[in-house]
């Protein structure tokens, strides 16, 4: 349970916070106090005799976080003191508590079993985000060929079974499972299930496509391990299931990983050169910190909620040029990342403002031709994996001429250009920053470091 109020004043502008927050009366604000008493004496009597963690969407994270007040610690009265002065009440209100945790003990799911049955010949894939957008339909272009068995690795798994019905998934071809890559131990449970369904047969595809993407958030939120949430999740999250399936897949014929990467990672090209801010990461400060709350920023700076998300997206890059380069020829795994064209109607920007939502798609048409359609996007993310010309390892790929152009228009009348509709699959080119190997080596190291990956559990062969 908690309360909502966004309170607005003329000397206080709407500012946009992070969900879960609460919102509290100021003396600023003191003219609204009247109107939101008798709502928060009513909320307070129906909710006093007990309370439960609740669970809501924040932004792209749709992260499930458990809010309590400090009144709510101790033991709940069975009704409200009718004397409770308005001091009393607000004091109350800006006595809340941040939240605890993303995934709880009880989030665990039971394994399930005798998945050769279900998986019968077909190749085994596991999609992360596959609830939504890029990652939904990438996972139904797989699983309406008949080759691929998909498991939807997801936060929601209620959710991902009704998005696999309305995207008309044929019975059979999928299943749902339980994956909060902002919890390491949500990670460790994933694996372990996974392995208890399968049971001997390898793993033969790993799409990473789950992120959050924070841009105005002015506070950083935390995984339940401490790790800023755009880059617990994109990165570290990632980094840890990576390295605990790749002795899996290493027993798999023509076994492919792909991490999705982002054009404002790349600062080689007009989204990531132009658009302020650049990814930067510096000299890996804050992760040299540890990278855990209060250190937000992997370059050891204030958050920055923008930065964050490219400079996720980095790492995502270097982690597939150092798992090609320390694993592929001991293992035959093709390591790639990707750019899928600009997706301007992915739930990625639903924390934009609504102008920016509805203009986006409309710029990204008719003055870039970066646009792409969630369809034709999944249907790219899906060809990285079963295309017989993408066999290659340690690939940046790219659609139509280059995400590095700002967008032309053909000799047909189309738009084109930027990653846009149409076109033909190609090896686009890293920033120099990705590709420094140095840093790369670093970001691993101290990544393996941060997620808790002991020497035990990584892959064997590997070059250092």
């Amino acid at each position: 349970f908690c309360f909502r109020w966004l309170v607005q004043t003329k000397s206080s502008p709407r500012q946009h916070l992070p969900a879960p927050f609460i919102y509290y009366i100021t003396p600023s604000s003191y003219i609204h106090y009247t109107m939101l008493r008798s709502l928060a004496v009513a909320a307070l009597v129906a909710s006093a005799a007990a309370f439960a963690p609740s669970s809501f969407e924040h932004g792209a994270s749709a992260t499930k976080q458990a809010v309590k007040s400090s009144l709510f610690n101790k033991a709940a009265p069975s009704t409200v003191e009718p004397k409770q002065s308005p001091t009393e009440l607000c004091a109350m209100l800006t006595q809340t508590e941040l939240p605890e945790k993303l995934y709880f003990k009880q989030d665990k799911e039971l394994p399930k079993v005798l998945g050769g049955l279900q998986i019968g010949l077909r190749k085994l894939v596991v999609i992360t985000g596959a609830s939504s957008g890029l990652g939904a339909n990438c996972a139904a272009s797989l699983a309406k060929t008949g080759d691929y068995f998909v498991i939807m690795a997801v936060r929601d798994t209620e959710k991902a079974k009704r998005v696999a019905k309305e995207m008309n998934m044929p019975d059979g071809s999928y299943l749902t499972m339980k994956l909060e890559l902002g919890s390491l131990q949500s990670v460790r449970d994933f694996v372990a299930n996974l392995k208890a369904f399968k049971s001997i047969r390898p793993l033969n595809h790993l799409i990473c496509n789950a992120a959050v993407y924070l841009p105005t958030d002015p506070q950083p939120a935390w995984t339940d391990d401490g790790f800023e949430m755009s880059m617990g999740v994109n990165h570290f999250g990632h980094f840890l299931l990576v390295n605990l399936l790749l002795d899996d897949m290493s027993a798999a014929k023509d076994a492919r990983l792909c991490i999705v990467g982002s054009i404002t990672g790349n600062t080689n090209t007009v989204g990531g050169g132009l658009v302020y801010p650049q990814a930067d990461l510096a000299k890996l400060q804050g992760f040299e910190k540890g990278a855990k709350n209060p250190i937000a920023m992997v370059d050891g700076k204030p958050f920055f909620g923008a930065k964050a998300y490219k400079d996720s997206k980095v790492c995502n890059m270097m982690t597939v040029s150092e798992l090609h380069r320390r694993y592929h020829d001991s293992t035959g795994i093709v390591f790639s990342s990707m750019y899928p064209g600009c997706i301007a109607e992915t739930a990625l920007f639903r924390e934009k403002r609504t102008w920016f939502r509805k203009a986006f798609p409309w710029f990204m048409k008719y003055v870039t031709g970066g646009y792409v359609s969630m369809g034709e996007a999944g249907d790219r993310l899906a060809q990285v994996i079963a295309d017989p010309n993408c066999q290659k390892s340690n690939v940046y790929w790219s659609w139509n001429g280059g995400a590095k152009s700002v967008g032309r228009w053909s000799e047909d009348g189309k738009p084109t250009g930027a990653g846009g509709a149409g076109g033909e699959i190609f090896e686009n080119e890293q920033s120099d920053a990705v590709r420094d190997l140095d840093t790369s080596v670093k970001m691993w190291d101290l990544s393996k470091e941060a997620v808790g990956l002991t020497d035990k559990e990584m892959c064997k062969g590997q070059k250092k």
